[in-house]
């Protein structure tokens, strides 16, 4: 029974699950610009392998981080307060030294990739750690917009790992698409768990400014997130349409929705809706930048 705990443990650490979820843009980046610059997936396959355990090997490093520096105000957050870096049950020495390990090996691999990926891979961590995790977070209410910087990366990361830069209008189009996203993402978290930020003094929007504030913010976010889709234009119809179709969906839901619920229902209708938002955006990039590769190949 060890091992598994061990092993539970440690994925609380890393944060396995944004590991996951991140993962999805950056394959949809990484697959968008192999489509894009015409490349051979086959003759690519050691730039894909490296990009996606670099990727995740800095993703869990800047997790773990995080959850260092966190566990003061980890500890007065119900959601929180059982982490092992709270509870002790790994030490911090284990934490950061694995963190350490974790940083070294991803962006190694990522150089193996490309340097320019590694250099944004390690960009991320950098903006992930200090600017936020050590700064933003404890003082300002626009700290979502500052980690957002971070969280938008991978498809970054995922673009330069096989292409020769990372100008074209599409690969923009994943970045500022995954920057937007996470307002209005992390703004329903914000008022799903308000008592929680409330409790650890975190300065996010709802908790400062209220929820007209917040709801106010978020739809200005979407309309944003919805003009976005017009980066892919450039380069198929298809993806844009489908981007500004679920970004319109979101806004009505947003506006629509909260006439029919209270705050907390609103929040977690549009948390949800961020998920099927960010799945189906990426997911159709990779569907079409996968079929196109096979088209090429036939």
């Amino acid at each position: 029974m060890e091992k598994p705990l061990q092993k539970a443990l440690w994925g609380q650490v890393v944060k396995t699950g944004i590991i996951k979820s991140n993962l999805i843009p950056m394959i949809a980046g990484l697959m968008l610009a192999l489509f894009t610059y015409q490349y051979s997936f086959v003759e690519n396959t050691w730039n894909i392998v490296f990009a996606i355990f670099g990727t995740a090997s800095i993703i869990a490093a800047a997790g773990a981080f995080n959850n260092m520096y966190d566990r003061d105000i980890d500890a007065l957050m119900a959601r929180t307060k059982i982490r092992p870096t709270v509870t002790g049950s790994i030490s911090m020495k284990k934490v950061s030294t694995v963190a350490v390990l974790l940083l070294v090996i991803g962006l190694m691999l990522l150089y193996f990739a490309s340097p320019l990926a590694s250099f944004l891979g390690l960009l991320g961590v950098v903006f992930y750690v200090i600017p936020y995790t050590m700064w933003t977070k404890r003082h300002t209410i626009w700290n979502t917009e500052v980690g957002s910087i971070s969280g938008a990366m991978p498809p970054l990361i995922g673009w330069a790992a096989v292409a020769p830069d990372i100008w074209h209008p599409a690969c923009w189009a994943l970045f500022l698409i995954m920057v937007i996203w996470q307002m209005p993402h992390f703004y329903a978290i914000a008022i799903r768990k308000q008592k929680d930020y409330t409790a650890a003094k975190i300065p996010m929007l709802p908790v400062i400014k209220g929820a007209k504030r917040t709801y106010v913010q978020t739809n200005v976010y979407l309309v944003l997130l919805v003009l976005s889709s017009f980066l892919f234009l450039p380069l198929s119809l298809g993806l844009t349409l489908v981007s500004l179709l679920l970004g319109l969906l979101w806004l009505g839901l947003s506006i629509f929705g909260s006439r029919k619920t209270d705050i907390e229902g609103w929040a977690n209708k549009m948390f949800l809706f961020s998920l099927v938002h960010m799945t189906g955006v990426y997911f159709t990039v990779i569907i079409y930048a996968s079929i196109g590769l096979v088209i090429n190949v036939l």
